[in-house]
């Protein structure tokens, strides 16, 4: 067993002391999955490194201790854990673009995991690393397994951290959003493969996840985290079908799905409060719908409920005072409030339909071919790697159509050449027309003036987020090319409201990227690409690295601007859900070409293309709950 008992983590930080981790307890056993659940900034992630003692500078364990089956953790001398870490706990990171050395051959990574860990080498390391490679789906794998990770899509990445941290064959797995960056389909095969090594094994899971689809369907104990506490913990049937905390009861109503698609999303008003705060009474006293007066000055345990299990436990003052009726009042001011109200309600206002408008792109037989490594003094012709082959489609102002698929079939290549960002890179085909005008022809500065009208929101924030700028620069950098016309004084308004807008705050705009959690900086790259208020975005994933609760607050603002300001989104995704929700039309992609396109509700329930249904059916779904 991993036991934990009670971790605080705190971390020294220029705006002064973190406390990341406040208390929290929690057992892993072989051959179980516990999920750890909760908001980008709750101190999830913060746990996991913890258990590894890979804390960041400033960071220490200020108290508490891990039992590795029997042993201390926390007691062991840096020469000890160094055989821990992979050998008998492996982590496999959230983020695979920050995690994977990008001067070493991905192989030569897993193959060093390999050697480190296990009895293998040499050839017969990398005949293993190979299988790792296919075992999680990279295609062509004995190709591949000498591939630089930039060579890779974001979901591919993904795929190779899985496989480094599998290769060490650990007893125990600690995943932080192992499938963020994964398509449904390969999701389900990391996710069926985790459960074989599981039993084959005896693997202890601890699954840090956003996605609750996923949680139901891995999940024997799940324990939801709010600022840095739990406050609910239950086994997962039981928190599924009757959870007690309202923020349990408020993520799972913001869940997106085809039933709630002509009306907002229930969104929890506001963002976690700062772990620098000294807390008096409930931490999610400020955000939540039934909160009373004496929970702005009680601090709750975790107890157990009356008939409830013994191991259904949650942190609410609701359940501490049976003999007392509750009286909710109105959740307490909330800086994010107003404007998440406004939404809502511009989201529900009506418009007309843009049905049978003159499309705003048009992409005909679009081709985007990269060319591949010809071997030294090679006279063969230089190949190429065809990532999207003929596609051709139309978006109208006011519309959004998905683009779906597996990792790797084109979709962000598409996104890119769309932008002419692939220019000089790649062996580009086809038209492009904004408003019927050739972006394939434009240069200089008509193509500069075009591209006010169509942004990009990137797969991966931590990567397209300049480190050394504060996300002021960030903000005002589109800001001072696109809107020369705004003075100073309406560039700080306007990057205020942005930030409002995607639950960050006015604070954020003197802070680097760094000093985010990867939810957090997926909102500036939002917000950034809203900044010069474009007619066409392509949001290549906006919501894979974002929480339930902040997904429903970027649809609603999505949905909500699109009302407004009559905004087309080419929208790319590998959740289900939010297609279900967002989508005007799909299109479905298989090796760089669209294999069934047409309305959502058609594709989705009654696809044609024998593809189609397999994507579908690899959607992990929440059981209905009693919420």
């Amino acid at each position: 067993m991993l036991q934990l008992d009670q971790l605080k983590v705190s971390l020294e930080t220029e705006a002064g002391l973190v406390r990341a981790i406040d208390g929290i307890a929690l057992a892993l056993k072989r051959g179980e999955t516990f999920a750890l659940v909760g908001e980008s900034g709750c101190g999830k992630s913060m746990t996991a490194l913890a258990l590894m003692r890979l804390l960041p500078q400033g960071g220490r364990v200020t108290a508490g201790r891990l039992q590795l089956d029997g042993v201390d953790v926390f007691g062991l001398p840096e020469a000890q854990m160094r055989a821990v870490r992979g050998g008998r706990i492996g982590l496999i990171f959230q983020e695979p673009a920050t995690s994977l050395n990008p001067v070493m051959r991905v192989g030569d990574q897993i193959v060093e995991a390999i050697e480190t860990h296990t009895a293998l080498r040499g050839a017969a390391a990398r005949e293993r690393a190979i299988e790792w490679l296919a075992r999680v789906g990279i295609p062509e794998p004995a190709r591949r397994v000498d591939d630089y990770p930039f060579q890779m899509s974001g979901g591919q990445k993904q795929r190779v951290m899985i496989a480094m941290t599998l290769a060490g064959e650990p007893d125990y797995l600690i995943a932080d959003e192992p499938t963020t960056a994964l398509d449904v389909t390969v999701q389900a095969q990391i996710l069926a493969l985790l459960k074989d090594l599981q039993r084959e094994r005896g693997l202890g899971i601890l699954l840090i996840t956003h996605d609750l689809g996923v949680v139901a369907g891995m999940a024997h104990q799940v324990a939801l985290m709010y600022a840095g506490q739990i406050v609910e913990t239950a086994a997962a049937a039981d928190f599924f079908a009757a959870p007690l905390h309202p923020y349990a009861r408020m993520l799972l109503q913001a869940l997106p799905s085809a039933a709630k698609r002509d009306a907002p999303l229930a969104a929890i008003a506001g963002s976690v409060p700062p772990l620098s705060t000294e807390f008096q009474g409930c931490r999610f006293a400020a955000r939540c719908d039934r909160v009373m007066l004496q929970c702005t000055v009680l601090a709750p345990e975790l107890m157990t409920p009356a008939q409830r299990p013994a191991n259904h436990q949650v942190r609410c003052l609701l359940y501490s005072q049976p003999s007392q009726p509750s009286q909710p009042t109105q959740p307490a001011s909330n800086a994010f409030a107003p404007n998440v109200a406004a939404d809502l309600k511009s989201a529900q206002a009506p418009v007309e339909s843009p049905l049978g408008a003159a499309p705003l792109l048009e992409v005909n037989g679009l081709s985007v071919h990269y060319p591949l490594r010809r071997k030294l003094f090679s006279k063969a012709a230089p190949a190429v790697f065809k990532a999207v082959d003929g596609v051709s489609f139309s978006l109208a102002a006011g519309r959004t159509l998905a683009l779906v698929g597996e990792s790797g079939c084109g979709k962000s290549s598409i996104g890119k050449a769309v932008l002419q960002l692939l220019r000089g890179k790649a062996l580009l085909q086809g038209q492009v027309l904004l408003d019927g005008q050739d972006l394939a022809a434009m240069q200089g500065a008509q193509l500069l003036q075009a591209r006010r009208s169509i942004q990009i929101i990137f797969q991966d924030p931590f990567a397209s987020l300049n480190p050394r700028m504060r996300v002021q620069d960030l903000l005002e950098e589109g800001l001072l090319a696109l809107r020369p016309d705004l003075d100073a004084r309406a560039r700080m308004s306007r990057m205020g409201h942005l930030l409002e807008q995607v639950g960050l705050g006015t604070a954020a705009l003197q802070r680097l990227p760094h000093e985010f959690s990867g939810g957090q900086r997926q909102r500036i790259a939002i917000a950034r690409a809203l900044a010069v208020e474009p007619r066409l975005i392509v949001c290549d994933e906006p919501t894979s690295a974002l929480d339930v609760s902040v997904q429903a607050q970027i649809l609603n603002l999505l949905k909500a601007l699109q009302r407004e300001q009559g905004l087309a989104y080419l929208f790319i995704t590998h959740n289900i859900g939010v297609v279900e929700y967002l989508a005007d039309d799909v299109a479905v992609m298989q090796g760089g070409r669209i294999v069934e396109a047409g309305p959502s509700e058609t594709v989705l329930r009654s696809p044609e293309e024998s593809y189609t249904p397999g994507l579908l059916q690899a959607v992990p779904r929440v059981p209905h709950s009693g919420t």
